[in-house]
Protein backbone atom coordinates (compact mmCIF):
# COMPACT_ATOMS: atom_id res chain seq x y z
CA UNK A 1 0.00 0.00 0.00
CA UNK A 2 1.25 3.21 -1.27
CA UNK A 3 1.75 5.75 1.81
CA UNK A 4 3.44 9.27 1.51
CA UNK A 5 5.17 11.36 3.41
CA UNK A 6 6.10 15.56 2.70
CA UNK A 7 9.17 17.02 3.95
CA UNK A 8 8.94 19.88 6.33
CA UNK A 9 7.94 23.18 5.01
CA UNK A 10 9.14 25.88 7.17
CA UNK A 11 9.07 29.54 6.97
CA UNK A 12 10.31 31.37 3.86
CA UNK A 13 10.77 35.43 3.33
CA UNK A 14 8.86 36.92 0.19
CA UNK A 15 10.96 36.10 -3.07
CA UNK A 16 12.19 33.54 -2.11
CA UNK A 17 11.82 29.85 -3.13
CA UNK A 18 11.26 26.48 -1.64
CA UNK A 19 11.71 22.90 -2.99
CA UNK A 20 8.54 20.57 -1.12
CA UNK A 21 9.70 16.89 -1.37
CA UNK A 22 7.19 13.81 -1.42
CA UNK A 23 8.60 10.63 -0.40
CA UNK A 24 6.60 7.16 -1.32
CA UNK A 25 7.03 4.30 0.73
CA UNK A 26 4.96 0.95 0.23
CA UNK A 27 4.84 0.79 -3.31
CA UNK A 28 6.15 1.61 -6.67
CA UNK A 29 6.06 5.33 -7.31
CA UNK A 30 5.81 4.67 -10.97
CA UNK A 31 2.10 3.23 -11.25
CA UNK A 32 1.34 6.81 -9.68
CA UNK A 33 0.28 10.07 -10.83
CA UNK A 34 1.53 12.53 -7.83
CA UNK A 35 0.09 15.82 -7.25
CA UNK A 36 0.47 18.51 -5.18
CA UNK A 37 -2.15 20.20 -3.53
CA UNK A 38 -2.36 23.49 -1.05
CA UNK A 39 -5.12 25.12 1.14
CA UNK A 40 -4.65 28.72 2.34
CA UNK A 41 -6.13 29.57 5.42
CA UNK A 42 -9.76 29.86 5.61
CA UNK A 43 -9.37 28.94 1.90
CA UNK A 44 -10.20 25.79 -0.09
CA UNK A 45 -8.08 23.07 -1.18
CA UNK A 46 -6.37 23.26 -4.51
CA UNK A 47 -4.28 21.58 -7.25
CA UNK A 48 -0.93 23.03 -7.55
CA UNK A 49 0.92 20.71 -10.19
CA UNK A 50 0.38 17.21 -11.61
CA UNK A 51 3.09 14.53 -12.70
CA UNK A 52 2.81 11.48 -14.84
CA UNK A 53 4.00 8.27 -13.71
CA UNK A 54 7.40 8.62 -15.71
CA UNK A 55 7.67 12.36 -15.77
CA UNK A 56 5.94 11.87 -19.09
CA UNK A 57 3.94 15.17 -18.80
CA UNK A 58 3.23 17.82 -16.20
CA UNK A 59 0.30 19.81 -15.80
CA UNK A 60 -0.27 22.99 -13.58
CA UNK A 61 -3.59 23.98 -12.21
CA UNK A 62 -2.95 26.89 -10.53
CA UNK A 63 -3.66 29.53 -13.37
CA UNK A 64 -3.77 33.13 -10.93
CA UNK A 65 -0.94 34.16 -9.55
CA UNK A 66 0.91 30.57 -9.27
CA UNK A 67 1.41 30.39 -13.18
CA UNK A 68 5.20 30.23 -13.95
CA UNK A 69 6.32 29.50 -10.33
CA UNK A 70 5.86 26.01 -10.11
CA UNK A 71 8.15 23.00 -10.84
CA UNK A 72 6.84 19.73 -10.08
CA UNK A 73 9.48 16.62 -11.12
CA UNK A 74 10.14 13.23 -9.56
CA UNK A 75 12.66 11.35 -9.22
CA UNK A 76 11.62 7.18 -9.31
CA UNK A 77 14.72 5.72 -8.73
CA UNK A 78 14.40 7.59 -5.26
CA UNK A 79 10.88 7.30 -4.53
CA UNK A 80 10.49 10.92 -4.75
CA UNK A 81 8.41 13.87 -6.15
CA UNK A 82 9.23 17.28 -5.62
CA UNK A 83 7.88 20.57 -5.99
CA UNK A 84 9.67 24.22 -6.52
CA UNK A 85 8.04 27.52 -5.76
CA UNK A 86 9.63 30.35 -6.50
CA UNK A 87 9.16 33.75 -5.69
CA UNK A 88 7.19 33.34 -3.27
CA UNK A 89 4.51 35.88 -1.66
CA UNK A 90 2.34 35.94 1.57
CA UNK A 91 -0.79 33.85 -1.01
CA UNK A 92 1.40 31.15 -0.98
CA UNK A 93 1.18 30.52 3.26
CA UNK A 94 -0.76 27.30 3.53
CA UNK A 95 -0.76 23.42 3.92
CA UNK A 96 0.54 21.08 1.14
CA UNK A 97 -0.14 17.99 0.44
CA UNK A 98 0.70 15.04 -1.87
CA UNK A 99 -1.62 13.17 -3.13
CA UNK A 100 -1.45 10.18 -5.92
CA UNK A 101 -4.27 8.15 -8.22
CA UNK A 102 -3.82 5.78 -10.80
CA UNK A 103 -4.87 7.15 -14.05
CA UNK A 104 -4.38 10.38 -15.43
CA UNK A 105 -3.61 13.31 -13.52
CA UNK A 106 -6.97 15.16 -12.34
CA UNK A 107 -7.40 19.05 -10.46
CA UNK A 108 -10.10 17.72 -8.55
CA UNK A 109 -8.78 16.29 -4.44
CA UNK A 110 -11.61 14.23 -4.66
CA UNK A 111 -10.00 11.97 -7.24
CA UNK A 112 -7.16 11.12 -5.61
CA UNK A 113 -6.88 8.41 -3.07
CA UNK A 114 -3.75 8.60 -1.05
CA UNK A 115 -2.32 11.23 0.73
CA UNK A 116 0.27 12.65 2.83
CA UNK A 117 -0.22 14.51 6.15
CA UNK A 118 0.87 17.82 4.85
CA UNK A 119 3.42 19.90 5.62
CA UNK A 120 3.16 24.00 6.26
CA UNK A 121 4.66 26.52 4.24
CA UNK A 122 5.00 30.54 6.17
CA UNK A 123 5.57 33.04 3.62
CA UNK A 124 6.48 36.40 6.01
CA UNK A 125 8.79 38.85 5.91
Amino acid sequence: QLRLEESVGGSVQPGGSLTLSCAASGARLDSYFIAWFRQAPGKVREGVACIGRDDSGTTYMNSGNGKGRFQIFRDNAKSMVHLQVNDLGPADTGDYYCAARLYWCDHRDSEYHVWGQGTQLTVSS
